[in-house]
């Protein structure tokens, strides 16, 4: 039961969960975090740490909708993996989920960020 990333994340991207993982198994995108399901061990840490509860089981009948997102963006798309804490999206205030009850994918963007080299 891997976890994955929803578009809660999107535009908001707080990287608390990517320090606490004990995998490295979260990639960035210019706006939102992806986790790969093949290299996440199931432990949950990271859960906790998300505040847009962004991060779900693939169990759950919302995070089953995200597990091919997660695995094409962690594994075909060259997102590279980031692991330290810079701080969230400067206006993650203002694309908080409960502001978008219908997602946030129109907000969502293919191009990779910049993982630890930022």
């Amino acid at each position: 039961m891997p976890y994955v990333v929803t578009d809660n994340c999107i535009k908001c991207k707080h990287l608390d969960c990517v320090e606490v993982c004990p995998v490295d198994c979260f990639y960035e995108g210019e706006n939102t975090l992806v986790i790969n399901p093949d290299e996440c061990i199931d432990c949950d840490v990271c859960v906790p740490e998300c505040p847009v509860e962004a991060i779900l089981p693939d169990t759950d009948p919302i995070g089953v909708k995200w597990l091919e997102f997660n695995r094409k963006y962690s594994t075909d798309m060259n997102w590279p993996v980031i692991t330290e804490n810079s701080g969230p999206d400067p206006e993650h205030e203002k694309y908080h989920p409960v502001n978008f009850p219908d997602g946030k994918m129109h907000l969502f963007s293919e191009n990779p960020g910049k993982g630890d080299l930022n």
